[in-house]
């Protein structure tokens, strides 16, 4: 069985790039992380104040979340260092640890934000419906200008986890800010747990896809959109390959897709031209820029051998 990093004697290309170009923004989650903490000091002091034991738990969730784009922060400037000896690919893979680390401490949230639902439902408590709808729509101005903020890196999943975060404390003030309303003119205090359910319903279905794709990079899965026997089958049609096997498609990191795979030729006499026809199909259909392509001679196949996906030959309409 072939390696997918290791070929012997053979002739390979590799096209290395840095890190994706949503990790080189760890500037905007800086400011996000400013903006957060500050309005998580402004919303425990704001429950004092007013006596909202609302605000002050929505306060902790501030914090936490002030707490996860600290990660992000930390894992986009880890994401920016080149490749080494160690790691020969960098460390753009740190965004998609981080993002599951996010992840699971959104699903830790969403436990609490339930439980403490659940105990206001059952022991409602008096809360001063003006503070609330103050510092509420403090707060939605404030998650609004942190997404906006990071709002141009839709493919990075760090910052995706982070979004999440804050998309969080925006419905999370939506619902405060609807609460204080219906507290302030009707004095119905079960509003706030009830909003709260709904809310956590939405951020938990937003947790898992995140953490579905973020396992996905880390199994190195066929990235999402792309299929493999497709693949297969647009470089078996490369003038000079006759097949295509051991073909693997994964993702190193956002916005960086790799591939590696082995083709049979008639010869390699003209093997330069029949690689860069390579390269250009895999960069313009599938937009892969990084290959690794070891040629071989057809007819020197061995049947046993372990393969990721059935032989695909030129002008072959199925894989077979």
């Amino acid at each position: 069985m072939h390696s997918r990093h290791g070929h012997n004697g053979v002739d390979r290309q590799h096209v290395h790039h840095g890190p994706s170009k949503a990790a080189q923004g760890p500037g905007a989650l800086m400011v996000g992380l400013g903006l957060t903490f500050a309005f998580a000091l402004v919303e425990l002091s704001g429950g004092w104040f007013f006596g909202s034991l609302a605000l002050i738990s929505d306060s902790g969730h501030m914090f936490s979340d002030s707490a996860a784009l600290l990660v992000a922060v930390i894992a986009a400037r880890v994401a920016l260092k080149p490749p080494g000896a160690k790691h020969s690919y960098g460390f753009a893979r740190a965004e998609v640890v981080a993002a599951s680390f996010n992840g699971l401490l959104l699903l830790s949230i969403v436990v609490m934000i339930v439980v403490e639902a659940i105990d206001r439902l059952q022991r409602p408590q008096p809360v001063s419906g003006f503070g609330v709808l103050v510092v509420a729509l403090f707060g939605l101005l404030i998650n609004i200008a942190v997404l906006r903020i990071l709002g141009g890196s839709e493919h990075d999943l760090n910052t995706r986890a982070a979004k999440l975060h804050v998309i969080g404390d925006l419905f999370g003030s939506i619902a405060a800010l609807t609460a204080g309303a219906v507290i302030l003119f009707s004095g119905w205090y079960p509003i706030d747990p009830l909003l709260s359910f709904v809310i956590s319903a939405l951020i938990l279905v937003s947790t898992i896809r995140m953490l579905r794709d973020a396992l996905h990079v880390l199994m190195e899965g066929v990235p999402l959109g792309i299929a493999l026997p497709e693949v297969g089958r647009a470089l078996a049609q490369v003038p000079g390959v006759t097949s295509v096997h051991d073909l693997h498609v994964w993702t190193i990191a956002s916005e960086q897709i790799a591939l590696s795979a082995h083709v049979d030729v008639d010869t390699l006499d003209d093997w330069p031209l029949t690689l860069e026809r390579i390269r250009s199909v895999a960069r313009s259909r599938f937009s892969i820029e990084h290959v690794t392509i070891q040629p071989e001679l057809a007819g020197g196949i061995n049947p046993e051998r372990e393969v990721a996906i059935p032989i695909v030959p030129r002008d072959s309409g199925e894989a077979t």
